[in-house]
C-alpha cells in the first residue's frame, strides 16, 4: 500500500518510519518537501501522488505563539487537512489524522471518551479541532496527548537538561494527563490502519501523572540509567506560578480503552515506556 507520511521529522514521524510494517509502501514528507500551507499545490501534488494512505503527523504545535500567530496554525491544523481530505475523495484514498486533548477544556473528573463534547480553550485546540472537522466519516482520526520520543524536543528532554544545569526548579502539579511514548501510538497508528479503522479513537499511555511527578519520575528514571548525576530539588507549584499565553487544559486523561479493544492488546503504563525511552536516549549518547 502506498502511504504517505507528513511530519517525517517529527516525533511521530520518526516513530512511524521507524515501525512500518512491511505493507507500506512509504513516502516520507515533512516541510521542505511540501509546503502544507500551499493548499492548491498541497492539493495538486497528493492528486498527482495518489497514496492510498495519508498519514498526517504534521502540525503546528507551537502552543503559545498560536495565539498571536492562529492563521499559520490554522493553516497547517486545518485548512492543510481539508486539503488532504479532498484530494483522497478525489483519488479513493483515506486519511489518517493526529489529533490533541487540547481539543477538550480540561475540566472533566473521568478521562474524555473519543465522543465527549470538544471545548477547545486556546487557538491551537481551536485550530486542532477544526482539522478535526475536515475529516469524512471513513477517515480515522486518532487523539493523543503528552508525546514524547529519544532525540525529539519535548518534556522528557528539557527535563533532563535544566536538571543537569540547576540545583531546584518548579514543575506544575494541577494539571494531569498521561505521558505518551511517540513509538507505542506509532504502532497502534500502523494497528488501526491495517484493520482498515474508521471514526475517532484515543490513545495515550496507561496511567495519570501531573507534571511535576512526571518529572519526578524523570529523575529517578534517567539517573538509574547513568543520564542524569544527581536529582535536583523539583519543586510543585501550580498553572497560576508559571503563566502562559496558552490556556493549558487541567485534565488531559484521554479513555483509549476502546482502542485497546478493538486492537485486543493491553495498554502499557507510562513509566515503563518512559523507560524504555530513556533507554534509547542513552544509546544516542
Amino acid at each position: 500500500m502506498r502511504v504517505l507520511i507528513t511530519g517525517a521529522n517529527g516525533q511521530l514521524g520518526g516513530a512511524l518510519q521507524r515501525t512500518a510494517p512491511a505493507w507500506a509502501d512509504i513516502n516520507a514528507i515533512d516541510v521542505d518537501d511540501c509546503d502544507l500551507t500551499d493548499v492548491p499545490m498541497l492539493r495538486a501534488r497528493l492528486v498527482v501522488e495518489a497514496p492510498e494512505l495519508i498519514i498526517n503527523a504534521a502540525a503546528y504545535t507551537a502552543v503559545d505563539k498560536a495565539e498571536t500567530d492562529e492563521a499559520l496554525a490554522r493553516a497547517i491544523n486545518a485548512e492543510a487537512v481539508a486539503a488532504m481530505v479532498a484530494a483522497m475523495a478525489e483519488t479513493g484514498g483515506k486519511v489518517v489524522h493526529v489529533s490533541t486533548d487540547y481539543v477538550f477544556d480540561g475540566t472533566a473528573a473521568s478521562p474524555y471518551p473519543p465522543d465527549a463534547a470538544r471545548n477547545p480553550q486556546s487557538a491551537y485546540g481551536r485550530t486542532k479541532a477544526e482539522g478535526e472537522d475536515a475529516l469524512r466519516p471513513e477517515d480515522l482520526l486518532v487523539r493523543t496527548a503528552w508525546v514524547y520520543e529519544a532525540g525529539g524536543a519535548n518534556f522528557v528532554r528539557t527535563m533532563i537538561r535544566l536538571m543537569k544545569e540547576r540545583e531546584e526548579l518548579g514543575v506544575v502539579a494541577d494539571q494531569i494527563g498521561s505521558p505518551t511514548w511517540a513509538t507505542g501510538l506509532a504502532r497502534t497508528i500502523w494497528g488501526l490502519a491495517e484493520r482498515q479503522a474508521s471514526g475517532t479513537f484515543h490513545h495515550s499511555d496507561d496511567g495519570a501523572a501531573s507534571w511535576h511527578e512526571f518529572a519526578v519520575a524523570i529523575a529517578e528514571e534517567a539517573q538509574a540509567l547513568g543520564l542524569l548525576p544527581r536529582i535536583p530539588v523539583i519543586r510543585p507549584i501550580t498553572t497560576a506560578e508559571y503563566p502562559t499565553p496558552a490556556r493549558r487544559p487541567a485534565f488531559s486523561l484521554l479513555d483509549s480503552s476502546a482502542t485497546r479493544a478493538f486492537l485486543g492488546d493491553a495498554p502499557v503504563p507510562w513509566r515503563e515506556n518512559l523507560r524504555l525511552m530513556l533507554k534509547e536516549e542513552a544509546k544516542l549518547g
